[in-house]
């Protein structure tokens, strides 16, 4: 059991770290090889937590944002209110993410787990449709790139602010998105192994090379509850009711001693 709370009041990025929250910083997947990951393109006002991706189209140019919670967390229902942002004109392929997921050990490694939510909002992956993606993950090699997976998507855009919900059960995971549920998933993709709570800002292949540009989406709270599938009505609930408290963070899931390392 325990909870899972973070309403992003805190003053600045130390305050976050000091929390248990790991700010990614370096290169490696998802993303442009020769790209990296920095925390300067985390920021936190008005109770909303900011990543930003700035790029000019070439990998050395190009910065994204990842920020990663403690790895522990398994069964559960996790919901997570995000605002994703559209760019009418760009054809950037920015993907913008919510997800929990394990360390990929090896190529195949039949112990990884991952949950996702990943919003495209200019296309790209080999198609220009803006698409919303909830995944549930079996195993990948990610070079060359071969996934085992089950996804469920919804067409069209998601620009604004959306309720993201995953149910982790033993036999099951399911997505929800405004309470409407895109899909659930068995079998070997549901996850095995305790996963970090993340979100991140991130770009594919087929960037046009060109002047700087800028893309931001907001978190305005993200709820984890052990042990329990809930609704994303339910979960809105408890996040009202901690807010009546007064209560900002509350973490009372039982650390697994395991290292979040916040590289995938």
């Amino acid at each position: 059991g325990g909870e899972f709370f973070d309403d992003f009041t805190q003053p600045d990025l130390p305050a976050l770290r000091a929390q248990g929250w790991v700010l990614r910083d370096g290169t490696g997947h998802p993303g442009l090889p020769g790209s990296r990951f920095a925390p300067e393109q985390l920021s936190l006002a008005g109770g909303l937590l900011t990543l930003s991706l700035t790029t000019d189209g070439t990998p050395a140019h190009t910065t994204l944002a990842q920020l990663c919670a403690p790895r522990k967390f398994l069964e559960g229902t996790t919901t997570a209110r995000v605002r994703f942002r559209d760019t009418p004109g760009s054809r950037d392929p920015i993907i913008q993410s919510f997800f929990l997921a394990s360390p990929l050990k090896h190529d195949y490694d039949p112990n990884f787990s991952e949950v996702d939510f990943e919003y495209l909002p200019h296309g790209g992956w080999g198609e220009a449709e803006t698409r919303l993606y909830g995944v549930s993950w079996h195993t990948v090699r990610l070079d060359p790139w071969e996934s085992f997976n089950q996804a469920s998507i919804v067409p069209g855009s998601f620009d604004g602010w959306q309720l993201l919900t995953v149910q982790v059960e033993p036999t099951r995971t399911r997505h929800y998105v405004n309470g409407r549920l895109m899909g659930e998933h068995t079998g070997r993709n549901v996850p095995s192994q305790p996963m970090a709570i993340a979100f991140n800002h991130w770009i594919s292949a087929g960037a046009l090379e060109g002047s700087p540009r800028r893309y931001s989406y907001e978190v305005d709270w993200v709820l984890h509850e052990a042990g329990k599938t809930l609704s994303p009505a339910a979960m809105q609930a408890r996040v009202a009711a901690l807010r009546r408290q007064g209560v900002a963070q509350r973490d009372t899931v039982p650390d697994r001693g395991l290292t979040s390392e916040c590289n995938l």
